[in-house]
């Protein structure tokens, strides 16, 4: 059961980013906007689930995973906050939308680790 919540973690964590840039580029932020937050809030409980007292083979995975979204997210924030405090100015040109697609890379790579999971068993 654990990998089967590594890998709906690694879903709802890439839906969750692709949700809330579509809500905020393509309008649609009644629905998609909730949507994004439900899953993005559940993503980190059901990982945490997930590997909880494991030890595994795609340790690197997870890490890479990690990695990707803690950049992803410091880009995406970092621009979000720059543009708030220096008058519009962002951290350099497309930096939030590169750390989305980071963070969604990132989450990509833990939905891959639970399939190597998977396998693994």
């Amino acid at each position: 059961m654990s990998q089967l919540f590594i890998i709906f973690a690694g879903l709802f964590g890439a839906l969750g980013v692709g949700f809330a840039a579509a809500a905020a580029h393509g309008g649609g932020g009644a629905t998609l906007g909730p949507a994004s937050q439900m899953l993005l809030f559940h993503a980190p409980a059901l990982l945490a689930l997930g590997l909880y007292g494991r030890a595994s083979n795609p340790g690197l995975v997870l890490q890479a995973g990690g990695g990707a979204i803690l950049l992803g997210v410091a880009l995406f924030a970092g621009d979000l906050v720059s543009r708030h405090y220096r008058d519009g100015q962002s951290l350099f040109l497309m930096a939030a939308p590169s750390g989305g697609t980071i963070m969604i890379l990132g989450w990509a790579l833990i939905l891959i680790a639970g399939v190597l999971l998977v396998r693994a068993d």
